[in-house]
């Protein structure tokens, strides 16, 4: 089962498999039920019309994106090469806990053809492909979407307590195109791919399985929900295995691509 979030002349309303669910069922309704029930209530409800109006970020405003860092080996070797305080990251690499970050209120996240921004003050931004997870406020994972969490490396290389900075401000997060629900077990499979064009050519492509992270994704989820309850549901980004060169920087104009599950993201760099 697939969900999106589309912009109607009434206001934003969510649909299922491309047919409108009823006005007033939205995620952060479903994700307030455990992971059974909300299945049992999809597939029990009547097809709606044809869904119409253009894709909006699939996520309420209630909800919160949060991140993990440093679970690919990929990740680590990065982190490494840009920080003055290496070692931080190969410790956080091998410790039982892992790095987790808040990263955007869901109002603020950006959806499928909305513009996904850098810096002003910064010299050196990567887009980060990542599986985000969608969570319910019973800690179970009841699917996913595709993540781009845009990373300014020059600031959190500078010092990693400038990680907030590097992470979060205005046009820093996109998510899309919907969500996929799936158990989290079925997601091992997946793979990660990321396309960046410039000038109408491309001049990043890389990608990256989900079975190369280090760390569980129940293991992740479970972290983040320790000490934190989420009734609306949560997102959850799982980290990157795919970073670009060093030499390479983000630049306005740029089309970031993203694919997971076979649904693509695709973003413009302002």
């Amino acid at each position: 089962m697939y969900l999106t979030r589309h912009q109607t002349i009434t206001g934003p309303r969510w649909a299922l498999d491309g047919h409108f669910l009823p006005d007033g069922l939205d995620l952060s309704a479903l994700l307030a039920v455990p992971r059974q029930a909300c299945l049992s209530l999809l597939q029990a409800l009547p097809e709606g019309p044809s869904a119409t109006g253009a894709l909006l970020a699939p996520v309420d405003a209630a909800q919160e994106v949060w991140g993990s860092g440093v679970t690919y080996l990929r990740s680590r070797a990065a982190r490494m090469a840009e920080s003055t305080t290496a070692d931080v990251y190969s410790k956080v690499y091998d410790a039982e806990r892992p790095e987790i970050f808040f990263k955007q209120l869901g109002w603020r996240v950006v959806g499928m053809g909305q513009p996904v921004r850098i810096r002003k003050d910064t010299t050196w931004n990567v887009p980060e492909p990542e599986l985000t997870l969608v969570i319910n406020a019973f800690q179970e994972i009841v699917g996913y979407t595709v993540g781009n969490d845009m990373s300014s490396r020059d600031i959190e290389g500078e010092n990693p307590l400038y990680l907030p900075q590097a992470k979060t401000y205005t046009g820093s997060c996109a998510l899309g195109p919907g969500v996929t629900l799936a158990p989290a077990e079925e997601m091992r499979s997946l793979t990660v791919q990321l396309e960046i064009n410039r000038a109408g050519g491309q001049i990043f492509a890389g990608d990256t399985a989900i079975t190369q992270m280090k760390r569980t994704l129940p293991d992740l989820a479970a972290y983040l929900c320790r000490e934190l309850s989420f009734p609306h549901g949560v997102f959850l980004m799982t980290g990157t295995g795919i970073v670009p060169g060093d030499d390479f920087t983000l630049q306005s104009g740029d089309v970031v691509r993203i694919t997971i599950g076979g649904h693509t993201l695709e973003n413009t760099v302002e």
